[in-house]
């Protein structure tokens, strides 16, 4: 499973992403559709780990995305 939990992410004065909160249960397949400059790509970047948001949780399989990668880091 997939969870987002207000997700938020601004890049300089443009707010990206603004308290998203959704999740995909295992198996489902769903689609992430919305017009350009909506938060797509900066979602899936976010799930990805390849960027952090400046605020929420991003959770696959009940691991946290973000804390773990931050605590990885560390060592």
């Amino acid at each position: 499973m997939i969870q987002i939990d207000h997700v938020s992410k601004t890049f300089g004065k443009l707010k990206a992403l603004d308290d998203v909160t959704f999740e995909v249960p295992d198996g489902q397949i769903t689609a992430y559709v919305g017009l350009n400059g909506a938060g797509k790509t900066t979602t899936m970047r976010i799930i990805a780990g390849v960027i952090y948001p400046d605020s929420g949780d991003v959770k696959v399989d009940g691991h946290s995305v973000i804390r773990e990668k931050v605590e990885a880091s560390k060592n």
